[in-house]
């Protein structure tokens, strides 16, 4: 197992994330399997790896009881865990102490290793900022305590909003957990946010480094050209290899949910083999040949001929990741912009393409984008 120092610890560069489980039945309500579960902790501990990631709402609030309990069976010094407060449901905001008290309980500890502001986004900046609610005061408060030894926040807003929320809180931010791999480095614009967390020197936690598994499997083409690159590589191993060489990263959080896949996580995480520049190269070939997006440009031309003042740049980056997985993320990140300022909005006048370089089809990528979140959200 590779190690990364970060403050006085070293930690694994391979965390077990629990919000994929094993599960004691078909369907995401079924269960957490706690017999599978505790064999996979088992060999991950045994294996090296000592950071486990948990939070609030995952697998309907029973993985932090699940985490704590199996983590119970080692000694508290032998790892890190971490959870989070679920800012992500904005009901929780005037709740912080009483929900902070609950996670310690549920998890059987007397401290968190690493605690998490969850997914600050458009729709929550607002409130974790406002002093009214003092989340940042209490936790604060915890942390000298010595109930919380270290604080970060995850994110899946857009690079603005992460910048807001650094340039108020960047002083008291140890770490960043965020959505980063080789297909949303230009989806989501993920290298972007990593150029920011490296020039506030915040070391970068990885959450989905294979995209909910979607970068498990390719199509044969690109996996022959992979292969051809590192015969004795597997395709999952690519996205690692590429997380080893981006800089700034420490941590990468694997949800796996079975063996096979903590088995060959761990074998690849036991070797540091960054990407050459061919390499990265032909892996970024292998993003576009992914990607069916609009290539907006951003230059803005359509937002000021738009007589609904639409963000036009922003709707098609969101429009863009449904094309790819209608995910509940977005949904949410729509969620957070007004309501007549989403693409419903959009009265189909086509003074937007008018002036677009690009010569897009923004009016009907608009209607097309209305009927995709009008279908259930995946996760």
């Amino acid at each position: 197992m590779i190690y990364k120092e970060f403050h006085d610890l070293k930690l694994s560069v391979l965390g077990l994330g629990t919000m994929r489980l094993p599960l004691r039945g078909d369907g995401p309500d079924a269960p957490i399997d706690e017999e599978r579960a505790a064999e996979m902790f088992a060999y991950a501990i045994d294996h090296g790896i000592n950071y486990f990631d948990t939070a609030y709402g995952y697998h309907d609030g029973e993985s932090e009881k699940v985490t704590g309990k199996l983590l119970s069976r080692y000694p508290r010094d032998s790892y890190y865990l971490a959870t989070k407060f679920p800012g992500y449901d904005l009901s929780n905001m005037d709740k912080v102490e009483e929900i902070f008290e609950e996670q310690l309980e549920k998890c059987g500890v007397d401290y968190f290793d690493f605690y998490l502001f969850h997914n600050v986004y458009e729709k929550n900046i607002d409130p974790y900022l406002d002093e009214k609610y003092g989340i940042m005061e209490y936790l604060s408060k915890q942390k000298e305590a010595g109930r919380i030894r270290h604080l970060g926040f995850s994110a899946h807003g857009r690079y603005d909003t992460m910048k807001r929320f650094l340039d108020a809180y960047g002083d008291k931010m140890e770490f960043c957990q965020i959505q980063l791999n080789y297909l949303d480095w230009k989806l989501q614009d993920a290298k972007a946010k990593v150029e920011l967390l490296n020039e506030y020197h915040i070391p970068i936690w990885v959450m989905e480094p294979l995209r909910g598994g979607k970068l498990a499997e390719l199509s044969k083409e690109n996996s022959d050209m992979l292969r051809g690159l590192r015969p004795k590589e597997g395709i999952p191993a690519w996205a690692f290899r590429f997380l080893q060489s981006v800089p700034g990263v420490t941590m990468i959080l694997s949800g796996m949910s079975d063996m096979t896949q903590l088995k060959e996580n761990i074998a690849t995480c036991a070797e540091e083999k960054p990407l050459i520049e061919e390499e990265m190269r032909a892996l970024m070939e292998v993003t576009d040949s992914m990607l069916d997006i609009l290539p907006c440009t951003a230059c803005r031309y359509c937002v000021a001929h738009c007589p609904k003042g639409l963000d036009i740049p922003t709707l098609l980056s969101l429009y863009n990741e449904t094309r790819f997985v209608n995910g509940l993320i977005t949904h949410m990140a729509v969620d957070a912009i007004p309501e007549e300022k989403r693409p419903s909005a959009c009265i189909g006048c086509k003074s937007c393409e008018a002036v677009c370089p690009q010569q897009l089809e923004i009016a009907g990528a608009m209607s097309d984008f209305v009927r995709r979140l009008d279908a259930p959200a995946g996760l």
